[in-house]
This record gives structure tokens, sequence and C-alpha cells, in this order.
């Protein structure tokens, strides 16, 4: 079985493939102080839970943005199941052609964000991924990665806006009843939701525009299937597609690995 872990500023995601089934996944907040052994130990509990054995675990994959976590990860992976984990970064051999400048700049998460959409999806498309940054992703019909947009995440905005505001209350970030708020917490509710869905498509039109030909736009990440519902230009809602790139990244080392012993 195949371990994959991605690391973003908000939340690590963890996952286990059999095959190409995902067969569980778990999401732990990304704490830059937790030591090697916290992180062990909490996998460890999380697979006991689950039912499944560590020595189950023959390969291990990794797309991190946060590089102060990178060195204890790869302890983990080798003092707790006993493997050198796979990195994912723009040296890796993705099959993806980066024309970013520089390509180092491209976070993991972006470039196996793009793999599997190009791999489930096709290209053109645009990727929106909605995590602590919210990212526009656009790969034209080569399969090359062009580069995108970086916008604040939907809830680094709302947090600066209820810290910031002193009169202004904590809300529930959800589509509310209508557009005109009659409440201060409906006012704020549509302001999130309406205003964040109108970035979203007005960069997205732009985008599209800019491509000159008619992506597939799919939207992954925590908050996807929420903006959403008010995007007239997202057609895929894909929840799994990080760590479904992060699989396929893997499965293409391997290829590479075995024609390279042939």
């Amino acid at each position: 079985m195949l371990l994959v872990i991605d690391v973003g500023n908000t939340n690590v995601t963890i996952a286990v493939f059999r095959e190409k089934d995902l067969i569980v996944q778990w999401r732990l907040i990304t704490e830059a102080t937790r030591t090697t052994d916290e992180y062990g130990v909490q996998m460890r509990n999380l697979f006991e839970l689950a039912g499944i054995d560590f020595k189950a675990i023959d390969a291990i994959v990794i797309a991190s943005v946060v590089p102060s976590l990178n060195q204890r990860l790869k302890r983990v992976a080798e003092l707790y199941f006993g493997l050198t984990p796979l990195f994912v970064d723009h040296t890796s051999d993705t099959g993806l052609k980066i024309l970013y400048e520089p390509p180092s700049d491209v976070g993991a998460d972006r470039i196996v964000d793009a793999v599997a959409a190009v791999a489930k999806y096709g290209a053109p498309c645009i990727v929106v991924d909605f995590g602590t940054a919210t990212t526009f992703n656009a790969i034209n019909s080569a399969g090359e990665y062009l580069g995108g947009v970086i916008a604040p995440g939907i809830m680094i905005s709302s947090e600066a806006l209820f810290s910031r505001a002193a009169k202004l209350p904590r809300v529930e970030i959800k589509r509310p009843n209508k557009v005109i708020g009659s409440s201060t917490t409906g006012a704020m509710q549509s302001g999130i939701y309406h205003g964040y869905a109108a970035l979203v498509d007005g960069v997205l039109e732009q985008m599209i525009a800019e491509m000159g030909s008619k992506p597939r736009v799919i939207a992954t990440g925590g908050l996807a299937p929420l903006i959403a519902t008010a995007s007239k230009l997202i057609e895929e809602v894909d929840s799994d597609l990080t760590l479904e790139g992060l699989r396929l990244v893997y499965k293409r080392s391997q290829l590479l690995a075995a024609d390279e012993r042939e």
C-alpha cells in the first residue's frame, strides 16, 4: 500500500491507497513545532484505529509547502515505516513541463494537482485549489503548466475581517439565504460567500480569455464544494485531486525506475 502525505500551511492530509483505491484519509493541523515522534505516534494511532498495519505500507510520497517539516517527516518515514519517502518538487519527473519562472517557485501541491487534473479531465484545464491561499493553475492543451494566480484564501480573508473590525462577530462561512443581509451576520456571510465567488469567477473569466481555448475548470480543497455552488465556471469538484496526483507521480516514478533497470 502507498502512503501519501500532503503538507499544507493549515493542514497535513494523510491518506492510504491500495493500488488505485483510496481506502482512508485523515487531516491533521499543521504544527511546525511538532516533533518527529509526535507525528509518528499520531500516525501509528490513526493506523491502529483504521485497522491498518504499518508494515503494509511499502512506499511513501510527500508534497510539502512547509519546508521546516520536511526533515521531520522524512525521519517519520525512516523510523516508523522503515522507508525513504519520495518528495515531489519541480525537479521530479512528473511528465508535466513547467513554464513558470523560476520553476522552483511552483508549490508541490500545485504540481500534483495539475498532474491529476490532466490525467483525469484532460488538457487544457484550470485547477482552483481552495487552501490557505486560493491558487488558480493553468495547463494548456499541450499539457504544459503555464502558471496561474495566487489569492488570499477565504479563511485568511475572513479571519482578517473578524480580527480587525471590533464590532463584527465571527460568523460561520456558509451560503446565506439571500444576498441582501437583514442582519450583521447575514450581511457578513453574504459578503464572504458571494464576494469570494465573484473573485473566483472574475479571475477564471480572464484566465480563460488569455488561454484562448475553453479549458475544463476543476476545483479542489476544503471549501471547494461551498464556493462551487455559486460559481458559473467551476465544472467539477474533486476533493481528492491532490492525493490522486501524488499517487500518479509515485506510479510514474516506479515505471521510470523499472525502465532504467531494463
